[in-house]
């Protein structure tokens, strides 16, 4: 009895080393959540990162005592990030490019019912490969107009069987998997990162690179015709604001133009014979 449990402390003392070592070697310590993910994904995972980061899944209680013995008061803030289902991940890569890789490694995954559908699901018009049978039945269940053709079943036109932030019925999730349909991604979700050397903890690191993208562009879209209106000059709005000074200088000569005529217009005739009548 004694000697177990020597062995495990012995163990956990080893764990602690190697993450106290890992804290003070690496640039950057990045929390991601694992929960859901099979092993088989998992260790899948893990192997595409191989060489650009090493990954760990130790006990909470190990990882706050390797934090205590680094005696670094500012990575102690990543604390209060690490929950349960998380793996450490160091790296000596930035902070957001060790996250776009985690986004990068996600796979497709079946819908379970239960979940929450991220979007509008759709089960899309097509050929299968489901063959005349109960699956007649269950794809009418759903509203679903079909026809056989070449002895499978053609889906005629595409339903939606279950809207965004709904919950997934069974009979919805267990003919997506019939189909092969997968609504969902699988992987390691960034959660928050530490910067070692800069010494800065980013509390929300999870990127969504097209939700980005897209804010990137209606950004650029409102930034590009206020730089123009306030005349702000860079090789992006240049060509822009020589074609407005144009438009105003055309806009200036017309209204020059015709102030010009109504003074013309205005000016009061001269009557001769009343000249003449005078003298």
């Amino acid at each position: 009895m004694t000697t177990k449990s020597t062995h495990v402390s012995e163990e956990k003392k080893a764990i602690v080393g190697e993450l106290s070592a890992l804290f003070k070697k690496y640039k950057t310590i990045l929390i991601a959540s694992i929960k859901t993910i099979p092993g088989s994904q998992f260790q899948e995972i893990t192997k595409k990162l191989r060489g650009k980061t090493i990954v760990k899944v130790p006990k909470k209680n190990l990882v706050f005592k390797a934090i205590d013995s680094s005696k670094d008061n500012e990575i102690k803030k990543i604390e209060k990030k690490i929950d349960r289902d998380f793996a450490l991940l160091f790296s000596n890569m930035d902070c957001f490019d060790l996250a776009m890789e985690l986004i990068k490694n996600k796979s497709p995954s079946k819908a379970k019912a239960g979940q929450i559908a991220p979007f509008d699901i759709e089960i899309p018009a097509g050929p299968t490969d489901l063959v005349p049978g109960p699956a007649i039945s269950e794809l009418g269940a759903l509203g679903i107009q079909i026809q056989i053709e070449g002895g499978k079943i053609t889906i005629k036109a595409p339903k939606i069987v279950c809207k965004e932030g709904a919950k997934i019925p069974s009979n919805v999730a267990d003919m997506m998997s019939k189909l092969n349909i997968k609504p969902f991604t699988i992987g390691f979700i960034p959660v928050a990162g530490f910067d070692n050397e800069k010494k800065i903890f980013y509390s929300e690191i999870n990127i969504d690179p097209e939700k980005t993208l897209k804010d990137l562009k209606e950004t650029y879209g409102k930034a590009l015709p206020f730089a123009v209106n306030i005349g702000y000059t860079t090789p992006e709005t240049i060509t822009f604001l020589i074609g407005k000074a144009g438009r105003q200088e055309l806009a200036f000569e017309k209204l020059q133009n015709k102030e010009t005529t109504n003074t013309e217009t205005n000016t009061p005739e001269v009557n001769s014979s009343s000249v003449e009548e005078t003298n």
